[in-house]
């Protein structure tokens, strides 16, 4: 950045995004997507008589395009929802049904951990993220953005 790029007191700086919204809604958005390639990998694997199906079996196919199909959308909106304490509480419960799918596809209970672990990251690294922003912030109120 030159010195010409810098800010001048008063200029406008249009606020940031917070990290923590940026980072958890990505991350659902990404779990909504695994868990419609679930739904494709359920589809292709149900009529295969080699495959080690999970404990729990969904016979219908409009019933298991259900589940996967709602569970896609509530990841979904839910993550519009970040930066509300709702939203947080709803998408650290929808880690559930994530995880639940294992029982519908075994491997979903690796991949799921996966997404849990991540999720705990992106909130903690997210918040971590956003403190130190405010704190750079107060320090150089020249360069704070404007709210």
């Amino acid at each position: 950045m030159s010195k010409d790029d810098r800010p001048r007191p008063g200029d406008t700086i249009k606020p940031r995004k917070p990290a923590k919204v940026q980072f958890t809604a990505m991350m659902l958005q990404l779990e909504a997507f695994v868990v419609l390639f679930a739904g494709f990998a359920l589809y292709g694997l149900r009529n295969d008589p080699g495959y080690e199906r999970g404990p729990f079996v969904i016979e219908s196919t409009a019933a298991m395009w259900s589940v996967v199909g709602v569970l896609f959308v509530v990841l979904w909106v839910l993550s519009r929802m970040m930066g509300t304490a709702v939203g947080y509480v709803a998408a650290t419960a929808v880690q559930v049904p994530v995880l639940a799918m294992g029982l519908l596809l075994p491997m979903m209970f690796v991949v799921g951990a996966v997404f849990v672990v991540m999720w705990v990251v992106s909130l903690s690294l997210g918040g971590r993220i956003d403190r130190e922003r405010a704190a750079y912030d107060a320090e150089h109120p020249e360069t704070a953005p404007n709210v």
